[in-house]
């Protein structure tokens, strides 16, 4: 099957081609100034910052506790508040005339997987978080992003960064709890070096003893006091003396030394080549060719993790363009994809479904990992029936306004048009026509 760049473009590094798209482009140029000239926009509505939720968190709190009818009603408010920022992020999916840069947002936004799965708190911040630890550093340095991240509240809350305390800091000398390494073992491992990244067991712990004391203020009784802050360094959780990390000899520093940490470890190699390898798989193929990734890797690393310029970078691979691999749309992406091609205006409820019953609803993987961006990971009977039920769905509720032919014709690359076409013929009404097409096993790759 020959490619047509205009659809790469569109459906690999953009979100879903529209109707009346594909002729008003041209691939690199379109590309390019979404990148150069783009702003990273926030979902509209009215949306909390951060501070205002943690605010929110504790004043529920009466010295650190909470009753259980508070419980209840915090468990409710949460997800409907997580509801809002569900619709509000897919909203802007499906309207945005630069998915290019949604598209890289939603990545990052994995790479630094948080969930809003078991804790309450992070099911408040989750929608937060991608608005204010990854938008705005999409096209800024990678070293600022991972920063942004670990000061968050909900990764310090989700990976037990607020449980973590010095074993010889003043509070740990006096307490049962101790270091917790959840979230410097995950620093390491899946946002910057790799899990062949070159550290060992004694670097996680010398990480995690640097970053004692990073929490979230005011609302954790017994480790967090004064002024709810979505960051707090309290110094009396920070364990003293100096630590070596890498073989690097780090000074006391107090916050500076998480700062420091993990400054070096964002200009690691390793950092550099895992990162690429990410990229390449999520914009290329399942198994990325060593030469994409060795130029990808280079230019993340001679720019000191620009992220503008590695973004960039991307576009420069011919493989993305004209490569025989083709990539599996994950469920977002493929309820993203058809609202697009629906040339639909915003998302419903259906859609917010429809990714529960696919197993991929906003911000809640099942692990740190965040969800899987291969074709293994998502093309199960169970999973494609379920999109089968969503293009029906979908088709039924647009009582056969869309002419199926534009759909056909300029959004999906399609392997045999001709039999396509045929099967289509077949059907009895506009809205079978639809449905098929979404459904249909060309749509699912981008």
């Amino acid at each position: 099957m020959q490619t047509d760049p205009r659809l790469r473009a569109l459906n690999r590094f953009g979100l879903g081609a529209r109707p009346g798209e594909l002729n008003r482009i041209e691939p690199q140029s379109w590309l390019r100034a979404q990148v150069q000239t783009s702003a990273v926009r926030q979902p509209a509505g009215s949306l909390p910052s951060t501070r205002t939720i943690v605010e929110e968190i504790a004043a529920t709190r009466q010295n650190g506790k909470m009753s259980q009818e508070m419980r209840s009603a915090m468990r409710k408010q949460g997800r409907e508040r997580m509801g809002e920022e569900v619709l509000a992020s897919l909203n802007l999916a499906i309207t945005t005339d630069a998915p290019f840069v949604e598209r890289l947002v939603r990545f990052w936004s994995n790479h630094f997987a948080i969930s809003a799965q078991g804790e309450q708190m992070v099911v408040y911040l989750a929608g937060a978080y991608e608005r204010e630890a990854i938008r705005p550093h999409v096209f800024g340095r990678f070293e600022d992003m991972v920063l942004a991240t670990a000061m968050h509240p909900a990764m310090l809350i989700y990976l037990d960064q607020t449980r973590s305390i010095g074993p010889k800091s003043r509070a740990g000398r006096k307490s049962e709890r101790g270091l917790n390494e959840n979230y410097a073992r995950e620093l390491m491992e899946l946002h910057t070096l790799g899990v062949d990244g070159g550290y060992i067991q004694d670097d996680v712990r010398q990480l995690a003893l640097m970053l004692t004391g990073w929490t979230v203020g005011g609302i954790f009784r017994g480790r967090t006091g004064g002024q709810p802050k979505p960051f707090a360094f309290m110094e009396q959780l920070h364990e003293p003396g100096s630590k070596v990390l890498l073989n690097r000899r780090f000074a006391q520093a107090g916050v500076n030394e998480g700062r420091q940490a993990i400054s070096l470890l964002c200009r690691q190699p390793s950092t550099a080549r895992f990162i690429a390898t990410k990229l390449v798989r999520h914009f290329v193929a399942d198994q990325p060719h060593p030469l994409d990734v060795d130029y990808i890797a280079g230019v993340f690393q001679d720019t000191g993790g620009d992220l503008r310029a590695v973004s960039l970078a991307l576009l420069d691979l011919d493989s993305a363009f004209y490569g025989t691999e083709r990539k599996f749309r994950s469920p977002q992406e493929f309820v993203i994809a058809a609202a697009r091609a629906l040339g639909l205006k915003q998302s419903g409820r259906s859609a917010v479904q429809a990714l529960q019953s696919m197993r991929h609803p906003l911000w809640s993987p099942p692990s740190p990992a965040g969800y899987g961006d291969m074709v293994v990971d998502w093309a199960d009977p169970d999973s494609l029936l379920r999109r089968a039920d969503f293009a029906t769905l979908m088709a039924k509720r647009l009582r056969g306004s869309i002419d199926p032919g534009a759909v056909l014709a300029e959004t999906m690359q399609v392997a045999n048009p001709t039999a396509l076409v045929r099967l289509l013929e077949q059907q009895p009404n506009n809205q079978t026509q639809l449905a098929l097409l979404i459904a249909s096993p060309d749509f699912q790759w981008r």
